[in-house]
């Protein structure tokens, strides 16, 4: 077995009832910089908000960068018939020799409650499961994401690992729990 290379020849662009998944581009960066610089869009995320335009722009470059060398896939998610982003999502990186990705991503606040982030995630874990030919998507997680953890279990993640104090951000430890999905 091996993952479907063919799959970075295009950005694969994917289409839910009321989403459309593109590639990230620079010219997202003022939303990009909105969702990362929002304390309640990084509440359970230890990294540090954005705070300027040109550090939006470059996540938004790395990304493009990271999927025309194969390293990973970044999705930016806007409402059909809209023209601004509404969060990102994506495989953060890939381990081709074992068929493994890791899924995460963003909503902005706005859109929150509306089963949009499960809608987007649904079509990214369906892509690497049947055209990329993942074998395992791993999300890592907070144990106190709700949201997060109530998306990944309806779509069929389970719970792998729980480890205690994992991450250390802002001098406080933090526990964090592994979901993974299987290609059936």
């Amino acid at each position: 077995m091996e993952l479907n290379l063919a799959v970075f020849n295009n950005f694969p662009i994917l289409e839910t009832e009321r989403i459309i998944l593109r590639e990230i581009r620079v010219s997202d960066a003022k939303q990009i910089l909105e969702m990362r610089s929002n304390n309640r869009v990084n509440q359970f995320i230890p990294r540090k908000p954005l705070e300027i335009l040109e550090d939006a722009e470059a996540l938004a470059q790395r990304t493009s960068d990271a999927f025309k060398n194969q390293l990973a896939i970044g999705w930016a998610g806007q409402r059909k018939g809209g023209t601004e982003i509404i969060g990102t999502c994506g495989f953060n990186s890939i381990d081709f020799a074992n068929l493994r990705a890791e899924i995460g991503g963003e909503l902005a606040t706005d859109h929150w409650g509306k089963m949009l982030a499960f809608e987007a995630v649904d079509a990214i874990v369906d892509f690497g499961l049947n055209s990329l030919n993942l074998q395992t998507i791993e999300a890592k997680a907070s144990p106190l994401n709700r949201g997060a953890i109530a998306i990944l279990e309806k779509l069929g993640f389970v719970k792998e690992a729980h480890f205690k104090n994992r991450v250390y951000f802002n001098g406080v430890f933090s526990d964090m729990a592994v979901y993974t999905r299987h290609k059936s």
